[in-house]
């Protein structure tokens, strides 16, 4: 069985763009609602493509290209891509023209562009990759699903890289419904964001690698108790979660770390990258550096014991979504 190696990621969110400068110094928000910060997109895309991609496309299309540099891959052996939204601005777009306009004059790209698999289907046609090529839409663990997939194969030796991504943008319109039904904009809630995130894996290291992928798994609420009766979780140092400031979601991490894993020091990263359908890829990137890095920035401490003080060798990921669907992403230096 083969050992997995995240080697480079790259991303957009509420953070500078593609660097990794929130980690010694993140920007905080406190409005409710952020939209990510762009890089200048004319330094990567003529003016055509920049012109006929929508923000979420430019972003997957950059952060992945980014990503497959830094690791010097130019044809990855598999692309595979976890958004909970796919799409959702030129969807928005593609509809309202069509209630305002009826079926007159109605501009193909935004339909044709407004598909989930839209994201996966442009990279593989950017690097003119023909091998596997797949897309999950599970709203918040959309991700992992990828994850998963990609970990799987490459365990199995049935591929030796792999380009995982996790792409989802928030529109005003869909905020202001989330906010409606309370799932968003609560008070004291992280804001809500944005992301765009690109992961290149591998079965071998090299000079940039971040860590070692040693686990990836998905339970069902019913089940964790005894998945951490089977599991191996010996010698975690850190728990990084998905808590977001609405006290129904932290809770349920709260207590099951308690239970589960007590005494374990816990790290967040939703106050600096807000919430989204694919904010836990962002907690993924953010515990691999800090495995690269051998430290753990005071911003992403939630526990400030004495043990939250010791270097980083084994991380584990915990997300999940309504308290039905949890996932652990198991990483080690």
């Amino acid at each position: 069985m083969n050992n997995i190696y995240i080697n480079s990621v790259k991303q957009i969110s509420a953070q500078h763009p593609l660097v990794d400068d929130w980690f010694e110094n993140p920007i905080f928000h406190n409005e409710p609602f952020i939209r990510a910060i762009d890089p200048d997109y004319k330094q990567f895309f003529t003016p055509n493509e920049a012109r006929r991609f929508g923000k979420i496309l430019k972003r997957a299309l950059l952060a992945s290209r980014q990503a497959m540099e830094e690791s010097h891959v130019s044809l990855p052996e598999a692309i595979i891509t976890g958004t909970g939204l796919g799409c959702i601005e030129n969807t928005e777009i593609f509809l309202n023209k069509l209630l305002l306009e009826g079926e007159q004059l109605l501009n193909p790209t935004h339909f044709m562009q407004s598909t989930h698999n839209t994201i996966s289907s442009l990279i593989a046609i950017d690097t003119k990759c023909h091998a596997y090529n797949s897309t999950y839409a599970h709203k918040g663990i959309s991700f992992e699903c990828a994850l998963q997939d990609a970990f799987l194969q490459l365990k199995n030796d049935e591929i030796t890289t792999a380009l995982v991504g996790a792409h989802d943008e928030m529109t005003p319109v869909y905020f202001s419904l989330l906010k409606k039904i309370a799932y968003l904009g609560k008070t004291n809630q992280t804001f809500a964001g944005e992301a765009a995130v690109a992961m290149m894996l591998s079965t071998k290291k090299n000079e940039r690698t971040l860590c070692k992928i040693e686990a990836v798994d998905k339970i069902y609420s019913n089940n964790i108790q005894n998945y951490f009766t089977n599991a191996e979780f010996k010698d975690i140092d850190y728990v990084m979660i998905g808590v977001n400031g609405d006290p129904e979601t932290d809770d349920t991490y709260f207590n099951n770390c308690e239970y589960l894993l007590p005494g374990i020091p816990l790290l967040q990263y939703k106050n600096i990258f807000g919430e989204s359908y694919s904010a836990s890829a962002l907690g993924v990137y953010a515990a691999a550096l800090c495995l690269q890095r051998e430290i753990i920035p005071e911003h992403l401490k939630i526990s400030k014991t004495q043990a939250s003080h010791k270097k980083p060798h084994k991380i584990l990921c915990y997300n999940h979504f309504e308290n039905k669907n949890h996932t652990f992403v198991l990483l080690s230096k």
